[in-house]
């Protein structure tokens, strides 16, 4: 599938490959792709099928896990041993390697309604996780977004969101962006490095009807923002201070979910999508809904932040 791609300012234009399906997994909900150094593999996520699955480009290999409740987020651990999981009530810890392995919670939140689940997650500059919650239905305005810390620590920042996506950080790490889902709207605010992010978030940009709903996002090494539209089928990058349109990316599924860089150089854009609440004859007409998709692109990402303090 070819993409459609916009000049960036200055007239350098971003190049990407065709778009194809690497796994076909017929995902309900797929999400929080994260690439892994270590493996040379993605982590991803189908949070409504309640696994986390892994898929090596090199040889194709593709594994999963099936867990007992949803599983949203990932992030590696800095020390190496595991991973940290954003499951249905809070955070976890789960290590992939040991038989029998099961997540252990580490840490739930009080005050989130029984109907609320988490969402998407990752780690900061600090090698904090964060993850925000949401209404299972996406109707009531009680989502929220976390963050947790090696030393046991979580704080909460109170937004009110019905759906709540990212979030995602500026290359200086000064700036948050977070996704109000439900709302079309990507939110800002400037973060603090000692005392944090300087809330309330405030409307950045904001989508219109036809571009769908932003979900997961991504920067890459040059600061711009890679944002996955729900009911948009595609991606589209943003230049990071005015919110310009500068790229977009058609994806052959209407759901998409998540995106970020990886594989060599991390030079490859992986891209999660879903099926969740497509009838027989809309999954007709996408039948790769649910897939795992990447794309070659001549722009690179940044390595995932992983969870615990640098030494």
């Amino acid at each position: 599938m070819t993409s459609s791609l916009l000049p960036l300012t200055g007239g350098t234009p971003l190049q990407a490959g065709p778009v194809h399906c690497v796994l076909d997994a017929r995902a309900q909900l797929g999400e929080g792709p994260l690439w892994s150094p270590r493996r040379q593999a993605l982590w991803w996520v189908d949070i409504l099928s309640q696994r986390l699955f892994s898929w090596r480009p090199a040889d194709g290999e593709a594994l999963c896990w099936q867990f007992d409740e949803e599983v949203s987020a990932v992030a590696e651990r800095r020390d190496g041993t595991g991973l940290m999981l954003a499951l249905r009530r809070g955070m976890a810890r789960f290590d992939p390697d040991a038989p029998g392995s099961r997540p252990v919670y580490l840490h739930r939140p009080e005050g989130e309604p029984a109907s609320n689940r988490f969402n998407d997650g990752r780690c900061d500059h600090h090698g904090r996780f964060w993850a925000g919650s949401m209404d299972f239905d996406a109707r009531q305005p009680t989502g929220h977004l976390y963050w947790y810390d090696e030393a046991g620590r979580c704080e909460r920042l109170l937004l009110g969101l019905r759906v709540t996506n990212g979030p995602a950080w500026s290359l200086d790490g000064r700036r948050m962006y977070v996704n109000d889902t439900v709302g079309r709207h990507v939110l800002a605010c400037e973060v603090d490095p000692a005392s944090g992010p300087r809330v309330p978030l405030r409307p950045w940009l904001t989508f219109a009807a036809g571009d769908g709903h932003p979900d997961g996002m991504t920067v890459d090494a040059d600061g711009r923002l890679w944002i996955a539209h729900w009911g948009g089928g595609c991606i589209t990058a943003h230049d990071p201070d005015t919110g310009q349109e500068l790229a977009r990316i058609a994806v052959p599924a209407s759901q998409v979910t998540h995106c970020t860089f990886g594989g060599e150089n991390l030079r490859t854009l992986y891209i999660t999508t879903a099926r969740v609440g497509l009838d027989d004859v809309a999954l007709r007409g996408e039948p790769l809904a649910g897939g795992l998709f990447a794309v070659p692109m001549n722009v690179a990402g940044l390595p995932a932040h992983a969870f615990g303090a640098a030494a």
